[in-house]
């Protein structure tokens, strides 16, 4: 009521001067187009009337009698051209068509303004009728005749002078106006933020066109393509490069917003503008909290930057162009409420610097967002070219060739009066006979004066004074409302609710049907399954994965150290063999002494302990604590798939996750010093201080002797072939060259039989007389390489022989070596040996202490970190658990959701009515 009150004197003058100001051509098209409005709302609340019904035409008939009685000067001047005979017969035939007003009494509701509306109306139509036009057209033909005859001079000076009166006075009434229009902006912006006050008071409530963009952006991630689902209206601004589509769209939104080039293309992704009603002219992206103050240049321009870096980082390597959308809303006062779309520039020609594929790219996008039935075509054509060069026509009414729901824009009209256009060629443009397509509407608008750093304010005053003092447009009569992006704005925003308030409850009985054919397809085909989306199974898989690191921890010690000794034995025992324990024993065999067998292995098991065995024993550790994981996981998924508790499709999500894990792990640094330390003074001790101990190194000792000799046996087995046996009971055959190895074997084994002794090396004199034997028996030639193949095989077979022989017979003599205080000579391999399996015992127990200690803790940290990277990772979530079952129940909720915002739109919209 303050503000009211405030406001009262400007509301009392507006009221003094209604006669003054109904005079003006403006004014009476704000009056026929709010009676417009008012018959629309009327219409949508009575399932009566209907655009095909003939009735309803009739009714529509009563805007055409106003704005015909408003515009009475356009039908003086038209007669006197005309003349007055045809003027008179076009007046009848306009008498007879006006409608009986008997109808209204159905329309507005019985109480007092609708009666004065009423009384009103019929009185103008009365009067009309009443007014005897042919006596006026005789009074004045004489005066029409002779100012149209060329002799007279006075009366053609005298109408000129007229017609400039008439102009002046238009000028002056527009002005008027726009002083009140003003006024009337100032008032709104105060109940604006009076509203915005007491709603933030109470629970904030989006406004309707926030809703309805919020929902758009719900359908775009659903159906991108608009092929079954999204067919809600969005406003598609659509033209050639550089035809001034992006400064429409700034026009409307009364902000330079968006970013710049001299020719060069910009607009490299779709820009989805939502313009709502405010009292702080502002702009704030989707998924951004900042607001950007567009009433400060600064902040305009920071905004430009921002829309150019998103635009820059949604076009991947390689591309132009790309179909990410960017979202945006802005506010402002008197600000049309409406959701548009700015898409790139069609072009003719890929330049240097596009990818090849631009072109296509940006038709096929184009194609999409105007293959939506409901959208609304928002086409803009350079007024200042050819219509023959136009691209986007073509394109445009392939798509829609009806024009049931495109407007034709045309842009720069002011270089087009420059380049002298005709007012024919501009009244076919607006008329839409010169394009070859059909549109809802045809406008003409000036979006800039030549200088990109103009303001909004600037330009619309510099385009409203154009259309003012244009003599091309000044001679194209009755297309005052096609200009100007005022009107166009108005226009558009009224198209827009139009089709929004016709489509939205059938896309909601859309989605109805949708969401129930997947609820049946969910319970016919996932019955005992709960309805858990991507992210939902992803947190039980979560859950799962940790506990596996919990079930790791409860593994015995026994278990761990029975493991981790086995893999430590299979992962040194080759070194342990061929490295150390077979050079020390062929050296007793030469050197006939033992102490140098004790000798050489301390050097080397020293050597081999610091430089190679404790890494060598971590990444053994490491590997049984992964194989140790992978089992128990399969283990209890085994057990879980037997007892139907396992969910399936968390494996793959599973499986990934850990072996992510593992490769990440790694052991700590500090515990390799710490093992290296324990194994040097595990191997410097040689002495077995009970039997037990003794046995157990024997049984040791005597175990890798009998699987080296099997090794050894199966190795010469295939280098010579089967044996006679074999051949006669398995019809085995031997190839020459296992023949003539089995020659060199038989002469080797019985050089090894006529000295058990012998060293690991052949001399040439025995190298010489293998050779001459084998030729003087089978008569085959024997290279040297040959024989020094096979004594390898032979040798060592001899030696394992013997050697397991040896063991054989110091098992049991324990209390000898005792009694000697272990420097009994034979005793050596034995104590090596021991060596070895104590330090792998020790060892293992290091291992075993480092891994359930620290390793666990680790290793279960890292697998939350996997876990938290994947989880924000939806590629890598869509690429683990896929299936129907995760994107049946998905579209499900995405089609729950969308329903629900579309009803509470539909409540909204409804109120708002």
């Amino acid at each position: 009521m303050e503000i009211l009150a405030c406001r009262r004197p400007v509301l009392v003058s507006i009221l003094k001067n209604r006669k003054f100001i109904k005079r003006c051509n403006n004014y009476s098209h704000n009056h026929q187009r709010s009676m417009s409005h008012i018959m629309q709302r009327r219409m949508d609340r009575n399932p009566l009337f209907k655009i095909n019904n003939p009735q309803m035409s009739r009714h529509f008939a009563i805007m055409r009698v106003l704005s015909s009685v408003l515009k009475l000067r356009y039908l003086l001047i038209g007669s006197a051209v005309g003349g007055g005979v045809s003027v008179s017969k076009k007046y009848q035939e306009w008498k007879d068509s006006l409608p009986d007003l008997s109808w209204l009494e159905d329309i507005f509701p019985n109480n007092d303004i609708a009666n004065t509306i009423q009384t009103s109306l019929k009185s103008i139509v009365n009067t009309l009728q009443d007014i005897d036009f042919a006596k006026i057209v005789e009074g004045i033909s004489p005066i029409i005749t002779k100012a149209a005859t060329p002799t007279s001079k006075d009366y053609k000076q005298k109408l000129e002078i007229s017609q400039q009166e008439i102009i002046e006075i238009q000028l002056k009434y527009q002005k008027e106006l726009e002083k009140l229009e003003k006024e009337n902006k100032e008032l709104r912006k105060i109940l604006l933020l009076a509203k915005n006050h007491k709603m933030n008071m109470r629970k904030v409530k989006k406004s309707l066109i926030d809703m309805y963009s919020e929902l758009l952006d719900e359908l775009n991630d659903y159906d991108s393509n608009y092929q079954t689902q999204d067919h809600l209206p969005r406003v598609i601004v659509i033209g050639d490069q550089s035809s001034g589509k992006t400064s429409v769209l700034e026009m409307i939104a009364q902000a330079r917003i968006f970013p710049r080039g001299a020719g060069e293309m910009m607009t490299r992704a779709p820009v989805k503008v939502t313009l709502s009603e405010g009292p702080y002219h502002v702009a704030q992206f989707k998924d951004s909290a900042r607001e950007f103050d567009l009433t400060k240049e600064s902040e305009l321009a920071e905004l430009r930057k921002e829309v150019e870096a998103r635009m820059k980082n949604t076009v991947s390597r390689g591309n132009s162009v790309s179909n990410e959308v960017i979202s945006m809303t802005v506010r402002g006062p008197g600000l049309q409420r409406m959701v548009l779309v700015d898409l790139p520039g069609i072009i003719s020609s890929v330049t240097q610097g596009m990818a090849p594929d631009t072109r296509e790219c940006i038709r096929q996008m184009s194609t999409a967002y105007m293959s939506n039935p409901n959208a609304i075509i928002l086409c803009i054509q350079d007024g200042s070219v050819d219509a023959e060069r136009s691209n986007v026509t073509d394109l445009v009414s392939q798509i829609d060739p009806h024009g049931r729901r495109t407007i034709l824009v045309l842009t720069k009209v002011d270089l087009a009066e420059k380049n002298l256009a005709n007012a024919d060629r501009v009244n076919k443009i607006l008329s839409g006979s010169l394009f070859p397509m059909k549109a809802l509407g045809y406008f003409a608008v000036i979006t800039g004066k030549g200088n990109q750093n103009d303001s909004i304010d600037s330009i619309k005053e510099y385009e409203e004074n154009f259309f003012r003092n244009s003599k091309l447009f000044r001679e194209s009569i009755g297309i005052s409302s096609q200009l100007t992006t005022r009107n166009l704005s108005m226009a558009v925003s009224d198209c827009f609710w139009k089709m929004v308030r016709e489509t939205v409850e059938q896309q909601a009985d859309s989605f109805k049907a949708t969401r129930y054919n997947l609820e049946t397809e969910w319970k016919n085909n996932f019955p005992r399954y709960l309805e858990l989306d991507r992210d939902e199974l992803f947190e039980k898989a979560r859950g799962e994965v940790l506990n596996e690191v919990v079930n790791l921890s409860l593994v015995s010690v026994n278990a761990w150290e029975e493991k981790l000794s086995a893999e430590l034995w299979n992962g040194i025992s080759h070194y342990i063999i061929e490295n150390i324990y077979l050079p020390a024993g062929y050296s007793v065999n030469q050197t006939n002494s033992t102490a140098s067998f004790n000798t050489m292995v301390d050097i080397k098991l020293k050597q081999w302990a610091e430089e190679q065995l404790p890494r060598k024993s971590i990444n053994i550790g490491w590997v049984v604590l992964k194989d140790m994981f992978k089992t128990l996981f399969e283990e209890n998924q085994n057990q879980n798939q037997k007892l139907q508790a396992s969910d399936e499709i968390l494996e793959t999500l599973k499986i990934a996750v850990i072996d992510e894990a593992l490769k990440r792990h790694s052991w700590e640094d500090k515990a390799l010093e710490m093992l290296r330390v324990i194994q040097l003074n595990t191997l410097e001790d040689r002495c077995i201080k009970d039997k037990h101990n003794w046995e157990q190194a024997a049984q040791f000792f005597i175990s890798t002797l009998e699987n080296n000799l099997k090794i050894t046996d199966g190795l010469l087995k295939e280098m010579v072939g089967p044996s006679n046996y074999e051949k006669w009971f398995y019809w085995q055959s031997s190839t020459d060259e296992q023949t003539k190895r089995n020659n060199i074997k038989y002469e080797l084994e019985n050089l090894l039989h006529s000295n058990p002794t012998h060293s690991n090396l052949l001399s040439k004199d025995e190298q010489i007389t293998i050779s001459n034997n084998l030729k003087q028996k089978n008569g085959t030639p024997c290279e040297l390489d040959d024989i020094w193949q096979t004594w390898y095989l032979v040798y060592r077979r001899h030696y394992f022989k013997t050697a397991l022989q040896n063991a054989q017979i110091i098992k049991n003599q324990f209390c000898l070596y005792q009694q000697s205080n272990g420097l009994q000579n034979e005793f050596y391999d034995i104590e090596m040996f021991w060596r070895v399996s104590r330090m792998i015992k020790v060892t293992a127990n290091v291992l075993r202490q480092q891994i359930t200690n620290r390793e666990l803790r680790r290793l279960h940290k890292e697998l939350k970190e996997v876990l938290d990277e994947y989880s924000q990772d939806n590629e890598m979530k869509c690429k683990l658990l896929t299936g129907r079952r995760v994107t049946l129940v998905e579209e499900l909720n995405k089609v729950k959701q969308i329903q629900e915002k579309l009803e509470d739109f539909i409540q909204a919209l409804n109120k708002e009515k």
